[in-house]
């Protein structure tokens, strides 16, 4: 099979794409016949050595993907060779087969596309996580979204809606903000333009902000949390601007406050029975037409040089798919 492959530590043109042998399934794990994986920010910081876990040199990026069932190993229960399924596998997903674990693995439903279903886990597991199990969100809340235009801020804004919530959408650009009024932001703020605390001040009636989602870290982190509500949430999700926040510890005193880490890749491999019912009720809201996964772009897998650089520019508005 073809797959591709992180050899040395570097950036995307590191990579290289080769044959490798076929893989066989250990007891608990299926083997995937790939048809296409999502691309997200950690696959950026995995090929780095950036990321908070680092597989052996060498080792294949690509954490979710969407296929069909090629093998199952011992003890795998629910699923068969030929199911459609959607898999979380935080490496080995940008290649012609994939080992996953089942407990982390879903048959989708009939009428959704494989490109669909590949954009529709990591992001959306992650968020829902976010906002349901770490932030405990309410109908009726506010939510500040950073990097609002990402795959976590996608799938954060269309989650807290179906939730009840109000959203903020925070970006660095119109163009992006745009796009996030398009998928239901009720109000955008441009940090590159406004005073993020001021301007949710005023949003929020001076009240503050119940919920912020924070995918980016960096300068902009402070001054989110000073617009928190009492008693809110800061969901520490990662660190897309690559800078690790620093916070005054007196901040989350005065405002009785909660600093909230956010990890799906612990609850799957922690929390199966939780994790399943989130995915489940994903799966009941896309199957229902209530969420749509968003597709920025999709390139065939021998082009993930030019994917993950998209990645990397932060032009991308949503999901990237690599079609194996």
């Amino acid at each position: 099979m073809k797959a591709v492959l992180c050899k040395s530590f570097g950036g995307p043109e590191n990579l290289v794409i080769e044959e490798v042998e076929d893989l066989t399934p250990e007891e608990g794990q299926v083997i995937i016949s790939v048809k296409a994986a999502g691309l997200n920010f950690p696959d950026t910081l995995i090929i780095q050595g950036k990321y908070q876990f680092q597989p052996d040199l060498p080792f294949s990026p690509g954490g979710e993907v969407a296929g069909v069932v090629k093998s199952v190993g011992t003890g795998v229960e629910g699923l068969k060779p030929g199911d459609r399924v959607m898999s979380g596998t935080s490496w080995g997903g940008l290649a012609e087969e994939v080992r996953a674990r089942a407990s982390n693995t879903f048959i989708i439903p009939e009428q959704m596309s494989y490109e669909q279903a590949a954009a529709s886990l990591m992001t959306y597991a992650t968020s829902i996580h976010a906002l349901k199990d770490r932030g405990q969100l309410k109908a009726g809340e506010t939510v500040m979204v950073l990097g609002a235009g990402g795959g976590i801020g996608v799938a954060s804004i269309q989650l807290a809606k179906l939730m009840g919530a109000k959203v903020i959408a925070c970006a660095s650009t119109d163009e992006k903000l745009d796009f996030c009024r398009s998928i239901g932001a009720d109000h955008t703020i441009n940090y590159k333009k406004e005073d993020l605390k001021s301007r949710a001040k005023e949003i929020t009636d001076g009240q503050g902000v119940d919920v912020i989602v924070d995918p980016v870290g960096g300068d902009y982190a402070e001054a989110a949390f000073r617009s928190i509500a009492r008693f809110g949430r800061y969901l520490v999700v990662g660190f897309a601007s690559g800078q690790i926040p620093r916070l005054p510890f007196n901040l989350p005193l005065l405002k009785s406050a909660s600093i909230v880490g956010v990890f799906w890749g612990s609850l799957f491999r922690n929390d199966v029975n939780q994790n399943r019912e989130n995915v489940a009720q994903l799966l009941e809201w896309f199957e229902s037409g209530e969420l749509e996964s968003v597709i920025y772009h999709s390139y065939p897998l021998d082009q993930y040089e030019a994917a993950m650089k998209a990645l990397l520019n932060q032009e991308v508005k949503g999901k990237i798919v690599l079609i194996a």
